[in-house]
């Protein structure tokens, strides 16, 4: 009876045994498979949100090759790189907004108590801007040209303004 007793413990040990190691196996295998699977999925996604980035800014002066050559060959002598340009002109135009009455390039009137301010900008190609702006109780955008002076002042010149319903 003992033998058998042992036998049978012997035999209850390796089938636990068994079980576990096929456990600890298959949760092994389909950790991979998920892990993988997951990976696969990030990096679509990842593909996904670059092609919509550069999708986006298509209409941008980082983007676009013949933009940047205008500063480069406009004048020989003289060239701006596109890299500092940026940063330049959008300080320039935000430093507008400084002024009692409003950034002056908005297109609109002060309608309240409160001034119209560009809060965002973007730089489009060699020549338009498109800037957001806002008093805190309307919005709207603007549609800018620019220039580049001999004396590297800008100016700043509104095409056309778009003010969006309360």
């Amino acid at each position: 009876m003992k033998k058998s007793l042992l036998l049978y413990l012997f035999i209850l040990a390796l089938l636990f045994n068994v079980f576990t190691y096929m456990y600890y196996s298959k949760e092994a295998t389909f950790q991979k498979t998920k892990y993988e699977k997951m990976n696969k999925k990030m990096n679509d996604s990842l593909t996904f949100a670059n092609n919509k980035l550069t999708d986006a800014n298509y209409f941008s002066l980082e983007k676009n090759e013949n933009a940047q050559n205008y500063f480069d060959l406009a004048d020989s002598e003289k060239t701006i790189p596109y890299e500092k340009l940026i940063p330049y002109v959008t300080e320039k135009l935000l430093d507008l907004n400084a002024n009692p009455n409003g950034n002056p390039y908005v297109g609109q009137d002060k309608i309240g108590a409160n001034k119209f301010i560009i809060n965002k900008v973007k730089i489009l190609n060699h020549r338009w801007i498109i800037a957001d702006f806002s008093d805190g109780e309307y919005w709207g955008e603007v549609l800018l040209k620019y220039f580049v002076n001999k004396d590297d002042s800008i100016s700043f010149e509104t095409n056309q303004s778009l003010l969006y319903q309360k």
